[in-house]
């Protein structure tokens, strides 16, 4: 690989994170009306952000069943109204003894 198509693949990049940004301002010039298409568009962060994290939960840890119990504790102190410093210590710890657990009993 030379160096041009280091700058070819950044220069790609660029464009189509231009076009991501630029094509909706560019295109919807009034407010959106419809009740669908603007609940749709309320949560699309929240999906992206859950598509994204959710793999990486599971897959970053020694195992995929310590990665699904720092998740569920997570839920569980979220939905209880814990702080999110609280939600992730509890996660990590959780996912600690998980883990401990499981290389103790091997």
């Amino acid at each position: 690989m030379n160096n041009y198509s280091v700058y070819l693949y950044v220069l790609v990049m660029a464009v189509v994170t231009y076009l991501v940004r630029m094509l909706p301002i560019t295109l919807f010039r009034k407010e959106i009306k419809n009740r669908f298409l603007r609940s749709a568009l309320y949560y699309m962060p929240y999906a992206c952000l859950a598509c994204m994290t959710v793999p990486a939960i599971w897959h970053s840890t020694a195992s995929v069943i310590s990665g699904i119990a720092g998740l569920i504790a997570a839920l569980i102190a979220a939905f209880l109204n814990r702080s999110m410093v609280t939600v992730a210590l509890l996660s990590c710890g959780t996912v600690f003894v998980v883990e401990r657990i499981i290389d103790f009993a091997s």
